[in-house]
């Protein structure tokens, strides 16, 4: 891990290391109900969506697609089409998340110092989210955007609430989480040795006791698991292009 440590407290206008996406999209699309990566959002794919919007971040050198074997002739296909210049490779994914993660870690070039974790099926992220967040990582080693929550939190047993939570600390976590590539291999693998169940890259690094940085998400960076986050996602990308 000696990537990590030297450039731990470095902080610079621009990175100075390269650095890559891994796109996990090997889900299954049970809540979606089809396979929301292939979905038109106002015409264009889901995933063709969320990979453009990497591949025009010019703090990110090259992309690393991780789908199910099924989808990987498809989504190649719309790379070639689509011109997509820093898309690598579209690789088979794992039975977790973990695993395919750490599968598309694994296909990037060895020059790769900083990995950029996004969500296949979050195709509104903007260029101000990846480039802070990215800057972020370089100087610490680990970060994550996130945006406060609007609403009230119970927890809850068998349907009776327990206790609130106080709100203004908690945070809903988005993607491309970001890290140094030495760190994120070690927790995704400490992970699988452990066979602990991970819903987030970040929750793999804390395992780890690495303290992970938030920057500044957006509302509109959102995830695509309900057929009515579609319809949300159309109407925000009207609502953008209007103000």
């Amino acid at each position: 891990m000696a990537g990590l440590f030297s450039r731990l407290f470095h902080r610079g206008q621009t990175p100075s290391v390269r650095c890559g996406a891994v796109v996990p999209a090997a889900g299954s699309s049970t809540r979606m109900g089809q396979d929301k990566v292939l979905l038109p959002l106002d015409g264009v794919p889901v995933i063709l969506r969320t990979l453009q919007a990497l591949d025009v971040c010019p703090l990110i050198d090259e992309i690393v697609v991780v789908t199910r074997e099924d989808l990987i002739v498809p989504i190649s296909g719309l790379c070639k089409d689509a011109a997509l210049s820093k898309v690598r490779r579209v690789v088979r994914g794992g039975d977790t998340r973990t695993q395919s993660v750490l599968a598309g870690v694994e296909e990037l070039s060895r020059s790769v110092e900083l990995v950029a974790i996004h969500d296949g099926a979050r195709p509104l992220v903007t260029p101000q989210v990846l480039e802070e967040v990215i800057r972020r990582a370089e100087g610490c080693g680990a970060a994550a955007p996130a945006v406060p929550l609007k609403d009230t939190v119970k927890v809850a047993h068998d349907g009776l609430v327990e206790s609130t939570p106080d709100r203004s600390a908690l945070y809903a976590v988005q993607t491309p989480q970001v890290f140094q590539r030495d760190l994120i291999v070690a927790a995704l693998r400490k992970a699988l040795e452990d066979g602990a169940p991970l819903t987030d890259d970040c929750s793999a690094v804390e395992r780890l006791g690495v303290a992970v940085a938030l920057t500044m998400g957006d509302y509109c960076n959102l995830k695509l698991t309900t057929p009515e986050d579609v319809a949300v996602a159309e109407a925000l990308m009207a609502w953008r292009n209007d103000t």
